[in-house]
């Protein structure tokens, strides 16, 4: 895979190593882009290391404190969009919600075709973290995610699972798709963790 080398770094602190800044949104993705036209038939799974599995509803989300924020999201594959505003649910109230056990380590999340990918429990609940259903003021598109995607701006933004379906605690880590298939298990940007090999 070709990753873009970018010019010098106008943005220091901003910007992680060899990542070139578009105004565009592009739309990578593995699959494909689910269209959902009754969300009376969507839901947000909450499972696994639990006091109660759970099944959040689209209306639920929406009933729940509203968390926005502003951040800048880099790109495994050389590009970083700056700015973006996000509405959505701080994943600490979904972590709440759920009630975890004392045993949970790592957070695994399920997205449409099977699609999953993982991180520790300290990340998914950091403060910039959160479930997202809007961006810049509009709903997700479906290319984008709709209705649910996960934000993590510290992170590559694979780690971002669009077309979430379920949240998993547990207490063994469990590499995702891209993780199985050569992408680095954490995923700094800042460290360029892309491959395993990095």
């Amino acid at each position: 895979m070709y990753f873009g080398k970018s010019k010098k770094n106008s943005l220091p602190g901003r910007v992680p190593p060899n990542q070139n800044v578009t105004t565009s949104f592009p739309v990578l993705h593995h699959g494909n882009v689910p269209y959902y036209k009754d969300l009376s038939k969507w839901a947000l799974r909450l499972f696994g290391l639990v006091e109660q599995e759970q099944f959040l509803t689209y209306d639920d989300l929406l009933a729940m404190p509203l968390k926005s924020s502003k951040n800048d999201i880099h790109c495994v594959t050389g590009w970083s969009k700056l700015d973006n505003h996000w509405e959505g649910v701080s994943t600490n109230d979904i972590v709440h919600r759920a009630a975890l056990k004392p045993e949970v380590r790592f957070v695994i999340l399920h997205a449409e075709e099977g699609w999953s990918t993982n991180l520790p429990l300290e990340d998914f609940i950091r403060d910039t973290s959160m479930l997202a259903y809007a961006h810049n003021g509009q709903a997700l598109s479906p290319e984008h995610g709709y209705p649910l995607r996960a934000v993590f701006p510290h992170l590559y933004f694979w780690k971002s699972a669009k077309w979430l379906k379920g949240i998993e605690f547990t207490r063994e880590d469990k590499p995702g798709f891209w993780e199985k298939n050569g992408y680095h298990n954490y995923g700094d940007p800042w460290k360029e963790q892309r491959l395993t090999w990095d």
